[in-house]
């Protein structure tokens, strides 16, 4: 490790960037690429649309409370009180 490479903070062994180079090099298929996926998984066999909300810091603490209590994200609470909304 003569220049002191990292990941994320972390040292990177020359072996490491040896074998990285080579798969490189090598190829990667679009199958390969396309099955390890990035970001957050999917809701369902449609893409989710993420929709921007404004809260009071109130508000946020009441469903943040709420989710710490039921075991839950933010997101699952947000979704549920507006489901149980509009049904």
């Amino acid at each position: 490790m003569e220049r002191g490479e990292t990941v994320v903070g972390e040292p990177v062994a020359d072996e490491q960037i040896v074998a990285w180079a080579a798969e490189a090099e090598s190829g990667y298929g679009v199958d390969a690429l396309k099955k390890r996926g990035r970001g957050r998984p999917g809701r369902g066999a449609v893409a989710s649309q993420v929709v921007a909300l404004r809260l009071t810091e109130e508000e946020l603490a009441d469903i943040d409370a709420r989710a710490a209590r039921d075991g839950k994200t933010r997101s699952d609470v947000i979704r549920e009180a507006l489901h149980n909304a509009v049904t």
